[in-house]
């Protein structure tokens, strides 16, 4: 699959707008279950047995890796107007499959069914903006960081929310299987939580008014504002910051161990601060310092 090098502000934002408002499905690889569909979630067992992952050797033979991203969360993962996978998620799984010497074949999956499709072995990889929580680390492998993120909160700029206290007694959205679901479950108890599966059907429900605000990492709500007059994020940093990682399958050491390799050897040529300007900046502009986000050789 072929990344849009030198993509402007104007068709990445159009791109990520289409999808928020369309809540595309991807048309160049398979879908994953959702919970509801698997009766699975993020946080939660997975309905089917664990199945044995494939080895580097199986996938080499195979000529394809199988990689989950979004499809409906711009810049990081998602599908453009030609149907086609863009976005810094997808620019690194590029590069981890040509460094093998593979092609990828893309899975779309909602923030609920990332632990799911690695467990039942739909995918090899796990390249969805997954965040490293202590939770998870029990059900799957994660490999080096090389991202970093916190919660941010996105409203319309008519009823601005500037501080988490006011939203007491209103109705946040999030998506289901984020770490913004338990981080406001654990800790804000009096705000009522509106779930969706799907980021798109999130910010539709935004647009619509059918929330206050909406909540997920503060890289994506950025953006997203950028993109959606009206809107602003009144809370750019709560709760700690955490990493972004790949993941595999639970003791999948071999291609772990791949991803790690990586990593390093990708930070050594400033890989991702290059995808950073690729597909990010153009997004942020001078609103955010790379060195925020973008996480070289897996080390903070």
């Amino acid at each position: 699959m072929t990344i849009k090098v030198g993509t402007t502000i104007k068709s990445i934002i159009a791109a990520g707008a289409a999808l928020i408002m369309a809540a595309s499905v991807a048309a160049c690889g398979p879908s994953a279950a959702t919970p509801s569909d698997t009766a699975s979630s993020d946080s939660g067992s997975s309905s089917s047995a664990n199945a044995k992952a494939r080895s580097l050797d199986e996938i080499k033979k195979s000529g394809t890796i199988k990689i989950a991203v979004f499809s409906d969360k711009a810049p990081f993962g998602y599908v453009d107007q030609d149907g086609k996978y863009q976005g810094y998620d997808v620019v690194f799984a590029e590069r981890l499959a040509k460094d093998l010497g593979v092609k990828v074949e893309y899975t779309s999956v909602d923030p609920a069914a990332r632990v799911d499709v690695l467990t039942s072995n739909k995918v090899d990889l796990v390249l969805a903006n997954f965040t490293v929580t202590d939770e998870r680390k029990e059900k799957v492998d994660f490999a080096k960081p090389y991202m970093k993120v916190a919660l941010g909160v996105v409203s319309p700029e008519s009823a601005e929310i500037t501080d988490v206290s006011q939203l007491d007694g209103k109705t946040l959205i999030i998506a289901k299987g984020t770490t913004a679901e338990t981080y406001f479950e654990e800790n804000y108890p009096n705000v009522t939580l509106q779930k969706y599966d799907q980021y798109a059907d999130a910010y539709n429900a935004l647009l619509d008014g059918r929330g206050d605000a909406f909540s997920t990492d503060n890289t994506e709500v950025l953006a997203w504002a950028k993109a959606n007059k009206g809107f602003k994020v009144g809370i750019t940093k709560l709760g700690d910051e955490d990493t972004i990682a790949p993941a595999v399958q639970k003791g999948n050491k071999e291609l772990l161990d791949f991803v790690n390799e990586e990593i390093a050897k990708l930070g050594e040529e400033n890989f991702f601060h290059k995808d950073y300007e690729q597909t990010l900046e153009p997004v942020y502009g001078d609103e955010v310092n790379p060195d925020d986000i973008v996480v070289e050789n897996g080390e903070l």
